[in-house]
């Protein structure tokens, strides 16, 4: 009996050490990690990978001749916005029973020149959003319904943007759903004043670095 209950010890002795040496190989297996913590109030979301969505058109950006005659003006880029950031309004007529879908991105998504209206369709940077009305309203008129108390906020201004003199200018704007840089600063679409001369290099956030720390709560940079 003695001898019996020896050798049941042993046994159990045994298995309690094949466990434990197995969940200790295993644990030795796992990948060493850094945790981070994640504390960053800002409401900003950067996307590396935007910059990237139209890198295809950069070189036919930079080899395409600009239509002076057509080009859009930085004052008739904000015309169709209630505030800078604000999403445009659309100043065409439309179709309200047939938007949605890829109704808009056939003139959007890529540009290009429209008889119709005499202008370069501008670029959304969103295209992957199809359901545009959600954002984007038909501009019915150009004044306001009732007066407001709402105080007018200034456009960034341009030229002064640089951290030092020479250096690539800070994006002065949020970067949420305007993560396509060339969406709105290359192509014959784009407003003169914010046009870059350098559409074929691609990779924007290598230079120019968003201005934190000053942003309010509807993007725009105070001054």
């Amino acid at each position: 009996m003695k001898r019996l209950v020896i050798i049941s010890l042993f046994i159990i002795l045994f298995i309690s050490f094949i466990v434990v040496w197995n969940h200790s190989y295993q644990t030795g297996l796992e990948e060493a990690y850094i945790p981070i913590e994640r504390n960053d109030p800002s409401s900003i979301i950067p996307s590396e990978t935007g910059v990237f969505k139209r890198s295809e058109h950069a070189l036919d950006y930079s080899n395409m001749p600009i239509d002076e005659t057509h080009s859009r003006t930085l004052k008739e880029y904000y015309k169709n916005r209630a505030y800078p950031g604000a999403p445009p309004s659309i100043p065409h007529p439309t179709d309200e029973l047939n938007l949605g879908g890829n109704k808009c991105l056939k003139c959007h998504e890529n540009g290009g020149y429209t008889e119709k209206y005499e202008a370069y369709a501008p670029v959304t940077p969103h295209p992957e959003m199809t359901n545009c009305r959600q954002c984007h309203v038909a501009q019915n008129t150009e004044t306001l319904f009732v007066q407001t108390r709402y105080e007018n906020v200034e456009a960034p201004l341009t030229g002064v943007n640089n951290a030092l003199l020479g250096s690539p200018p800070v994006i002065p704007h949020q970067i949420q759903m305007r993560e396509n840089c060339l969406a709105c600063h290359a192509g014959p679409s784009a407003p003169k004043e914010i046009r870059v001369t350098h559409p074929e290099r691609i990779n924007c956030r290598q230079c120019h670095v968003p201005k934190n720390g000053e942003t309010t709560e509807i993007g725009i940079f105070k001054r």
